[in-house]
């Protein structure tokens, strides 16, 4: 991840578990990326204020804190706010992904997980937070469907009238989405577009994504349409 013009991308590795860690650490480094790493979460939130590296792996279950915790304290803090968190956990049930998102968590690694894997996803997300500066996607100025009213010009959402806070990866999902109205969009074409990662991934993020954005969208959740077995469209037919 770097080249003659451009310094390695910093990354932030909190993890308790020592050889994980090390693990994690070594693989990032190999890859090309600048890794600082923390064993707990105080430590961790003190390199997160200090370096604000753009890409933190955080795990879900810390000695000290929670991962809940410290995404939701990075998500209030201005300096922090944009940074791009994947989530890593033993715990795999879907309350515990959505509890992650809740609180603005970009990712979510599920252990024991391929290192291959995880340093694929954390290359995507450092592609991400380097293009920042670039549209999100090519899209109309302005979309209303229903309840629903995007501002893309300055990426914000609306429904019925109030304003709806997605994280950058809600917002780029439901882009995508409504820009491709009325095509089935594919969990692998999901993965590529909006995560930048591979099609054939396994991998549980786009639904559990799916589902908090329609949480969100409450009254306009009815345009994320589920083709079964196939995967979604965006849809305001019959509005």
């Amino acid at each position: 991840m770097t080249d003659a013009a451009h310094a390695p991308v910093q990354i932030l590795v909190i993890e308790d578990e020592d050889d994980i860690r090390n693990l994690v650490v070594m693989n990032l480094k190999r890859a090309g990326f600048d890794v600082m790493s923390a064993g707990n979460g105080s430590d961790g939130l003190s390199l997160l204020r200090a370096h604000r590296p753009p890409v933190l792996l955080l795990d879900l279950m810390l000695p000290d804190m929670s991962g809940e915790e410290i995404c939701a304290i990075l998500r209030k803090d201005p300096a922090t706010k944009g940074t791009y968190v994947i989530m890593v956990t033993a715990r795999t049930e879907e309350q515990d992904r959505i509890a992650g998102f809740e609180v603005g968590a970009d990712d979510y690694v599920p252990k024991p997980f391929s290192v291959k894997e995880l340093v694929l996803r954390v290359k995507a997300a450092a592609r991400r937070t380097s293009a920042v500066d670039e549209p999100i996607v090519e899209a109309p100025d302005d979309i209303s469907v229903g309840t629903l009213t995007i501002d893309n010009r300055a990426h914000r959402v609306w429904i019925d009238g109030e304003e709806v806070e997605l994280t950058s990866t809600e917002y780029k999902l439901l882009i995508y989405l409504a820009t491709s109205e009325g095509k089935m969009c594919s969990r692998g074409e999901l993965l590529e577009e909006v995560w930048e990662l591979p099609p054939t991934l396994n991998t549980r993020t786009v639904d559990t994504h799916v589902k908090r954005l329609r949480q969100k969208l409450a009254s306009a959740a009815v345009l994320v349409q589920t083709v079964r077995g196939a995967g979604y469209r965006f849809s305001g037919e019959g509005l």
